[in-house]
């Protein structure tokens, strides 16, 4: 879409078209229509990110937990939003040996149990061996710093995804 298309849309319009930009968290695109006009394509990305840096730490904890595991039950299943599909899928992890996916399955285990939220990642532009050893590494830090980490990769991928609508 054009920025003058996503300018002229009504708040509902808005949200239909946005709503899932930010994983099931609809929200955020309510939040970020409201700093329309915008300019570019980066104040819109400016906007998304602000709604979400702005959220309490509920909102932000669920938003997190709205992001399903990678290479999980849920993408085995076809149950992911399409923008997760195609995201995992081009990092490959739709492909994986059974010995891959063991240790994805045991790594989103672990990492769930350790930080209460899904390990998140960007996956634009890596590899499954990039991710997993960042999964890896990830999986031993701190609560406070993974948090951090995780909502960081968030906004990365709301970036990424708008990037990817908006001409």
């Amino acid at each position: 879409m054009t920025l003058d298309e996503i300018n002229a849309l009504d708040a509902a319009g808005f949200v239909d078209a946005f709503g899932g930009i930010a994983e099931h968290s609809a929200w955020v695109a309510e939040r970020a229509a409201a700093s329309r006009p915008f300019a570019s394509r980066d104040a819109a990305v400016d906007a998304f990110q602000k709604a979400i840096l702005a959220a309490g730490d509920d909102e932000k904890t669920a938003l997190l937990r709205a992001h399903p595991d990678l290479a999980g039950r849920a993408a085995m299943a076809g149950e992911l939003t399409a923008d997760s599909s195609s995201e995992q899928a081009g990092a490959g992890l739709d492909r994986l040996t059974p010995d891959e996916f063991a240790r994805f399955t045991a790594l989103n285990d672990a990492y769930k149990a350790r930080f209460g939220i899904p390990f998140i990642v960007a996956v634009r532009g890596a590899t499954k061996t990039q991710i997993l050893a960042a999964f890896e590494n990830r999986v031993g830090g701190s609560i406070a710093e993974e948090r951090l980490t995780a909502l960081a990769q968030v906004l990365r991928i709301v970036r990424f995804r708008l990037e990817d609508r908006i001409g």
